[in-house]
């Protein structure tokens, strides 16, 4: 179980790619940004506010923290090995196959989870435009999933909020058959939706700061910084928040296109992680300041998580039924409060048209995760499988599509967000511990990146994501030892046996989708199956 994949085998592929290095540091930073900005702040505002109240600013800049160094840990392993997998094949080099496997898993729960919680707060923003510009009232029992809550531990759902998220479901299926299709962002596509998310948001800055009213702010923290209940106060919010800054792994990957890495990785990475701070803090104060941002409470004055069933309940009484915390399209929803309901359904489209491309990048995502498994023997060569016309993973993505459709069709989006936040929060612990073994085990290995300060910043990072975990809601910290203990027994029954490392094969991973499946013949010059050691 602990046995290693060499690091020369999964340098090998990158050495055959031998990409250019172009990208300098403005560059990676307008990367950095384009891939951060999105789901969270559109989405998760209303939820941070339930468990933060105006303190959720706070829960910012706590989690842009903990992304900045699990960031400079995550580019040291990115530039040294620039290949597809993310922290699982980092772990898989460096703490063997077992705990590899283990990341891997998380990585599923952060892909799938994640995509499922974008496509939640997709159907939340075309509903209210559909509601508002158009004037159609769409059954509430077709626009969102149950309330659950755990039973001991079994879950429990309540039917009062809805029964299926109809448009959740539309919108990542059409995504996945795009993906299986072959069809995948361009640059300039993406370079537009970029400048739709900023143009929206700067939008709703200008509008809402004028109107701000010192009021709206006290109390400040009306939960606490750690909260009554596992989850809430601002702590708890930072961790929930943490899912709007995922999308910085995008300028680690580019290290091995980046012109001097050692200098531009991280002025990218703080650079685009300190800009995404500060317009999401502006659009924190614009928010709480226009309209307030008080959690509404239980029916016995205590505080209630969003998503709850008791939640739910408290945004159906008339009192707080234009309340932030109850509006599934937040940002939207203060615009309007502030007559301005033709920009508030303008936001509303930008976040419809922007949206579903964060959807299709972590489904991609997920499915490459899932394809380099299997082609590392650990699950079952039909997810390795490419389609004879589309070139693509179609049986892979296909499963990964129903299974993100089938959470966004009966979660909400906050309990979503928090269980995907669990895996990350993992994958990224092991990613720091990964980044000093491997300094300790092959201190001369070439490092393109170098961590600054990896004994004070490693650490901190670790720590930081197992206080962020730890602070997640229980639920969502019960899903990700239950979830591991499932994929523990698949690895016992499947692939301990099947690994192709186990099996002694020699292979080059040549993790480009269009791959055919298998195992690919070892490099000239290397080794022979026979051979004990891994080229």
């Amino acid at each position: 179980m602990w046995r290693v994949k060499s690091l020369d085998a999964i340098l090998a592929t990158a050495q055959k790619k031998s990409l250019h290095r172009s990208l300098g540091a403005f560059q990676l930073t307008l990367l950095g940004v384009g891939a951060i900005i999105g789901t969270g702040i559109f989405v998760l505002t209303a939820a941070a506010s339930q468990k933060a109240g105006p303190g959720m600013m706070l829960s910012f800049v706590i989690a842009g923290a903990v992304c900045a160094v699990a960031a400079l840990c995550y580019s040291e392993l990115a530039a040294m090995a620039p290949v597809s997998g993310s922290a699982y094949t980092y772990t898989y080099a460096v703490m063997g196959e077992l705990l590899a496997w283990m990341v891997g898993w998380a990585l599923i729960l952060e892909y799938a989870v994640a995509a499922g919680a974008v496509s939640v707060g997709w159907s939340g923003y075309v509903m209210g435009l559909i509601e508002n510009a158009l004037g159609f009232d769409w059954p509430d029992a077709l626009q969102a999933g149950p309330a659950w809550s755990m039973n001991g531990f079994i879950p429990s759902p309540d039917f009062s909020a809805g029964i299926i998220n109809v448009p959740a479901i539309v919108v990542a299926m059409a995504v996945t058959f795009l993906l299986m299709r072959g069809t995948t962002e361009s640059a300039r596509l993406n370079a537009i939706l970029v400048v739709i998310k900023v143009a929206a948001l700067t939008a709703f800055i200008v509008l809402t700061l004028p109107v701000i009213k010192s009021q709206n702010f006290t109390p400040f923290a009306p939960n606490g910084l750690f909260g009554e209940y596992s989850g809430m106060g601002i702590v708890g919010a930072a961790a929930s928040i943490f899912f709007a800054y995922v999308g910085f792994d995008a300028v680690s990957t580019a290290a091995e296109e980046t012109k001097n890495p050692q200098r531009n990785v991280p002025i990218g990475l703080i650079g685009s992680l300190g800009i995404c701070t500060i317009f999401y803090l502006l659009v924190a104060i614009g928010a709480v300041g226009a309209i307030g941002a008080q959690p509404v409470l239980g029916a016995d004055g205590s505080a209630v998580q969003p998503g709850s069933p008791a939640f739910i309940a408290a945004c159906q009484l008339a009192e707080n039924a234009n309340q932030l915390v109850c509006s599934n399209e937040a940002l939207a929803h203060v615009l309007r409060e502030i007559n301005w309901p033709i920009v508030g359904n303008a936001l509303g489209t930008a976040a419809m048209l922007a949206l579903p491309s964060v959807i299709l990048m972590m489904i991609y995502g997920q499915t490459r995760i899932f394809f380099v498994m299997a082609r590392d023997g650990l699950l079952p060569e039909a997810f390795s499988k490419v389609h004879p016309k589309w070139k693509t993973p179609h049986i892979v993505t296909l499963f990964t599509g129903m299974a993100v459709a089938t959470a966004g069709a009966l979660f909400p989006v906050g309990q979503l967000a928090d269980i995907s936040n669990s895996g990350t929060l993992f994958a990224f612990f092991m990613v720091s511990i990964a980044v000093l073994m491997l300094r300790v085990k092959e201190p001369n290995r070439h490092r393109p990146f170098r961590t600054p300060l990896i004994w004070i910043i490693a650490p901190l990072s670790a720590a930081g994501c197992a206080f962020l975990f730890w602070n997640l809601p229980h639920d969502a910290k019960m899903v990700l030892p239950i979830w591991g203990g499932i994929g523990l027994v698949v690895y016992l029954l499947y692939g301990y046996r099947k690994s192709h490392v186990g099996r002694g094969l020699v292979e080059v991973p040549e993790l480009h989708p269009d791959a055919p499946p298998g195992p690919v013949p070892p490099m000239p010059g290397a080794p022979s199956p026979t051979d004990k050691r891994e080229d």
